[in-house]
């Protein structure tokens, strides 16, 4: 356990003891964001992300350790692990170090090697590599092996048996194979040819190569799916004359006796055996790094999608854009109630637009909608120019923004979309949700599954589970960084706080009706099924906002309320002081006092005291609200609109590897190039941009036909 911890303090840069408390503080089933949080005296204050990424690669290395034994103990059974063999395993620092050192003793189906050896020939490949100098011909020694019994009728028979033994000898040597491996990765190329000359999508690919170690993963990811669905054919070269050069040199002495026989021993194992198998491997390889790299772009953009900014205190009117079935339309009010619902068509092939011009207006005029959030998805330009006409008809004070509706559709149709509206039908619950994504982001996007949210890339070609426990801790830390409203939560936000289950969100929210608004935190410890654990990793990040107790409002945690009102009293303030917001010099006077002695009245630790101070300055602030808010329109531009070195404000929309999108009004998203993204170097585009950022624009180049829009981000006015 200890060259564990070595191992993950050295990989983190963090100190030994800190990566230990957090492993024991994990392994008593406390949560990430609690942590994170809660216990920042015991890990030097390492972020969420930081322990999340020391959680899986603890898990990776135990497993590791797992394998290593059983690999030892595989080996042992068969009365063959010597001291050396078990230092090389336990030396091994990757799984697939581990496997080639247990290949030789890894139980294996018939082979042509396994024939020869049932053959008796397993002597003669000793011969055959160990016999160096003068001797007689090796067909004349292989004459002495013929059994017409065993089905050995010739000695050309023999000795082809003696070389299918030394090539899956040599095809099983750890250290040959791990040069090999390193040889393809450093030298290898891959090439893809596509049959179709009228596929466009995958047009780059038809004749395409690039050397294994240069190949960014968004192309291998490409590739896949080219390949999966029959489009593209894939392969790797790899440097024959150089890999003959290591498996010679593990094989042949210098003054071996048949050196031309053994020679195609290694022509033969490295193309039937060792090329096509680690060709396999470099492919799997390249695409778990490419996997492992897109669920990182999908967790960097979830994160800032989930924290933009909520539209508050206005009321809504939701617009989900279609065509042949009508545009759905839901008012919601300023804490997201439904008020009214319709169906208008203003779309082809209908084209009802004076009809529907109306009905917009006077919903609009009779609830005093302030914002209309338009779905993004078909039918969303039309409906986007229809909108913006019909502002202009009311004076142009409403605003709109068209909002992503990646995953409206699934939350309609499922069961917690039922639950909640069982009196509107699948196409209005769209228009709702719609709606309420830009009231508040969080609270909407987190009644849908992660994957569904659609600001990755090939998300749906990864494997889900790895891809759904990353997104779900980015759900997690960004609940836990807002906090919820204990009284006014749905029990999908319940649920994605840490420590509260499924079962028990639905429990609180039965408590709720049963029993009326929570007035205080501890009343949590009433709700069935919510214990004195799950109430300690769960009640920092619950709110009663208009309760009994002030500290309920913030993110002080109820272990550390005595230390709170010790730490406002030490600064001659009041609990009623920050209530009524007079704690302004609250910060000034506690970096005045004396710090340990602060510390040791307190009990807890300063960067305790330092979050504690924090909040009481700010009793229930959302920490959303203090960036930039959504940008929102009263016109819409046509691609035609667009000129070559136009500059326009737009909003990201999502983060690849290759660049960023960016939404300028036109319903048809730009893309900044990763190379137009900055004046400075960047590695990912991650490094200049994040979704929901309002940045500045230039068209670079409009594609109509395509609806292909260049944009850059270098030198742009402000």
């Amino acid at each position: 356990m200890q060259a564990i911890v070595q191992k993950l303090a050295q990989e983190l840069g963090q100190k030994e003891i800190y990566v230990e408390n957090v492993i024991r503080l994990l392994d008593e089933g406390n949560t990430v964001p609690f942590i994170a949080r809660y216990r920042k005296e015991m890990h030097g204050t390492m972020d969420d992300q930081t322990i999340r990424l020391l959680s899986e690669r603890l898990t990776y290395l135990r497993n590791l350790q797992t394998r290593r034994d059983e690999v030892k103990a595989a080996i042992a059974a068969q009365e063959k692990l010597t001291e050396p063999l078990a230092q090389s395993i336990d030396s091994a620092q990757t799984l697939a170090e581990i496997e080639d050192l247990y290949r030789p003793y890894r139980p294996k189906r018939r082979t042509r090697a396994s024939i020869a050896r049932e053959k008796g020939l397993e002597p003669l490949a000793q011969q055959l590599r160990e016999q160096k100098g003068n001797v007689i011909p090796i067909l004349q020694q292989a004459a002495a092996f013929i059994n017409e019994e065993k089905g050995v009728c010739t000695a050309q028979e023999a000795l082809d048996g003696a070389q299918d033994i030394l090539a899956e000898q040599l095809s099983d040597d750890a250290e040959v194979r791990s040069k090999l491996r390193a040889l393809l990765f450093r030298t290898g190329i891959l090439t893809t040819i596509g049959d179709d000359a009228d596929d466009r999508t995958y047009e780059m690919y038809h004749t395409f190569s690039e050397p294994v170690h240069r190949i960014q993963s968004h192309r291998i990811l490409a590739i896949n799916r080219g390949e999966k669905e029959g489009k593209l054919k894939v392969s790797i070269q790899g440097d024959e004359n150089q890999a003959q050069v290591i498996l010679r040199r593990a094989l042949i002495h210098p003054k071996s006796a048949h050196q031309e026989v053994l020679r195609a021993v290694c022509m033969d194992s490295y193309n039937r055996l060792i090329f096509p198998s680690l060709e396999r491997e470099i492919r799997n390889e390249l695409t778990d790094r490419a996997n492992e790299q897109a669920i990182h772009t999908f967790a960097l953009n979830l994160r800032p999608l989930l924290m933009q900014p909520p539209v508050k205190g206005k009321v809504v009117l939701g617009f989900d854009p279609a065509y042949r079935t009508g545009c759905k339309l839901a008012v919601v009010d300023e804490i997201g109630k439904v008020l009214k619902t319709a169906v208008i068509y203003p779309t082809p092939p209908h084209k009802k637009i004076e009809e529907s011009k109306k009905i917009l207006q006077q919903l609009c005029q009779t609830y005093g909608v302030q914002c209309i959030a338009i779905g993004n998805g078909t039918a969303s330009k039309e409906s986007e120019i229809f909108v913006a006409d019909c502002i202009r008809t009311l004076g142009g004070k409403i605003q709109y923004m068209v909002v992503s509706e990646a995953g409206a559709s699934v939350y309609s149709a499922s069961k917690l979309g039922a639950e909640e509206f069982p009196e509107y039908d699948v196409s209005l619950r769209s228009a709702v949700s719609i709606a309420r994504r830009l009231q508040d982001p969080l609270a909407e996007l987190v009644k849908i599954d992660p994957k569904a949210i659609g600001v990755g890339q090939y998300q749906h070609d990864m494997p889900q589970i790895r891809l759904g426990e990353a997104l779900d801790g980015v759900v997690e830390d960004c609940v836990s960084s807002v906090g919820v409203d204990l009284n006014t939560a749905s029990a999908a936000l319940l649920a994605r706080v840490a420590g509260v289950s499924k079962a028990a969100s639905k429990n609180i929210i039965t408590y709720r009706e049963q029993n009326g608004r929570f007035q205080q935190r501890k009343e949590l410890l009433k709700v069935k099924g919510l214990g004195p654990k799950a109430y300690e990793q769960c009640a920092g990040f619950l709110r009663v906002l208009d309760g009994k107790e002030l500290l309920d409002r913030t993110a002080v945690h109820p272990e550390s309320y005595q230390a709170a009102r010790t730490a406002l009293l030490l600064c001659g303030y009041t609990e009623d002081d920050a209530a009524n917001g007079n704690v302004s010099e609250l910060s000034k006077r506690f970096e005045s006092l004396n710090a340990q002695d602060v510390v040791q009245r307190c009990g807890v630790g300063v960067p305790t005291l330092h979050d504690i101070i924090t909040e009481l300055q700010k009793p229930g602030r959302d920490p959303r609200e203090e960036l930039p808010p959504p940008m929102l329109r009263t016109d819409v531009l046509e691609l035609s609109d667009l000129k070559t070195g136009m500059e326009l404000t737009g909003t990201v929309r999502n983060v690849t590897d290759f660049g960023a999108f960016v939404d300028i009004g036109v319903h048809q998203d730009g893309l900044v190039h990763i190379s137009e993204l900055s004046n400075r170097f960047i590695k990912h585009p991650s490094e200049a941009v994040q979704v929901g950022d309002i940045v500045q624009v230039r068209v670079l180049s409009v594609d109509e036909k395509t609806k292909r829009i260049a944009l850059s981000m270098k030198q742009v006015s402000k």
